[in-house]
């Protein structure tokens, strides 16, 4: 049974990262099949509204699985062990969703020409995308993506919550995650009528995980995240 429960770790922990990795190419209209910007011979009328709707999915799925009174509600069923892996594979499936039924829309906003500016942009882009991953390790990667719970349960060992440490970013900021996806969705040569709905409607809801983030970390960390908060920035250093 231990056994099983750490292969369902780490199955839900590539499913995610596999997913994860297509995401980073259909942001960036780059080495995959299908992005958010491919072209259609024929636009659907209801793009928008379809492509809100995709997005209002991700984030309730994203944001209702995390709440502390959902995690109650289904521990009778999901145990403490696979709980975070549970809500890897559903994110993977609810971002695969996203991207699979996602709607083109015509239209370019704006498209950078310059060939030098071009080349920064992208690097920006790919800035945005090493900031989450170096992000993730900086806390604990493998708690956050649910694989050392379930390596502990295989192992026999208790779980201990991660110890709440300021590195490197997060002297500064404490979201470096969430600058990474701003960046990342902001940072394009050619940004059209569908990446800017997607940026528009992702970066609300970032915003929004933010407040009820802290919110979470201020109620379990007490008054050690309180100070935490008042000498550090949420996304940009001495600014937000």
């Amino acid at each position: 049974m231990r056994a099983l429960v750490m292969l369902y770790g780490v199955v839900c922990y590539f499913a995610f990262f596999v997913v994860f990795v297509y995401f980073m190419g259909f942001v960036g209209d780059v080495f995959v099949p299908i992005s958010i910007s491919s072209e259609v011979e024929v636009y659907s009328q209801n793009a928008l509204m379809v492509n809100i709707g995709l997005m209002l999915m991700w984030g309730v799925q994203h944001s209702v699985m995390a709440r502390g009174w959902f995690k109650d509600m289904i521990a009778s069923v999901v145990p403490h062990h696979v709980e975070r892996s549970t809500y890897c594979l559903a994110s993977a499936i609810a971002l695969g969703a996203l991207m699979y039924y996602w709607q083109p829309m015509e239209g370019i906003i704006w498209q950078v020409e310059n060939a030098m500016m071009v080349n920064v942009l992208w690097g920006f882009f790919g800035l945005g995308w090493a900031l989450i991953f170096l992000s993730t390790f900086l806390t604990d990667h493998f708690d956050l993506f649910g694989l050392r719970q379930p390596w502990l349960h295989f192992v026999k060992k208790t779980y201990t919550p991660v110890v709440f440490t300021e590195v490197l970013f997060y002297r500064w900021i404490r979201h470096p995650m969430m600058l990474g996806l701003f960046i990342a969705f902001w940072s394009l040569p050619t940004m059209t009528v569908g990446h800017l709905v997607f940026s528009i409607g992702m970066s609300i809801y970032v915003l929004a995980g933010i407040h009820f983030e802290e919110k979470g970390l201020a109620r379990h960390l007490g008054q050690t995240y309180v100070d935490y908060q008042k000498r550090t920035s949420k996304v940009i250093p001495k600014v937000y």
